[in-house]
């Protein structure tokens, strides 16, 4: 697959895969951030991308992002096929779960991008479903 990027600062690297395993590649953060105690600041990602039609992007925290005491404050993030302008860049939402400010310095590898190819779902809506049992409700399969 062909990924059109724009980085906005070029003396960064690249967004790179770190093994030959690895399904997400890392991004590298444009510009320190100080984040206080229970806040949350976005984060330049120093990335602008251009997918391929029927494409999408998934922005997730690396898995060392609690070490830092910062997590995603939106669970994960999409990059829609059309996020591709010229102030496009990709932001990380960082929130700071800490009781103390966090530093996240210029060229920290915090978050990770996966690409997916996507199919546009058509709604027909209906009355009921040729299946009529019910399991019980949302979470109804058990505790544990």
């Amino acid at each position: 697959m062909k990924i059109k990027i724009k980085r906005v600062d070029k003396s960064l690297p690249l967004p790179e895969y770190k093994t030959e395993g690895a399904a997400a590649f890392d991004l590298y953060v444009r510009e320190t951030v100080i984040i206080p105690a229970h806040s949350v600041k976005l984060i330049p990602m120093n990335t602008i991308i251009e997918l391929p039609k029927g494409c999408w992007a998934m922005l997730v925290p690396r898995s060392s992002c609690h070490k830092k005491g910062i997590m995603a404050a939106n669970g994960i993030g999409i990059g829609d096929l059309d996020y591709c302008g010229e102030n496009d860049e990709y932001h990380f939402p960082a929130l700071n779960f800490t009781d103390s400010e966090v530093v996240i310095e210029r060229g920290d590898r915090i978050a990770q991008m996966m690409i997916f190819h996507y199919d546009r779902a058509e709604f027909t809506e209906v009355d009921s479903f040729s299946h009529n049992v019910s399991r019980g409700g949302f979470g109804s399969t058990g505790d544990k």
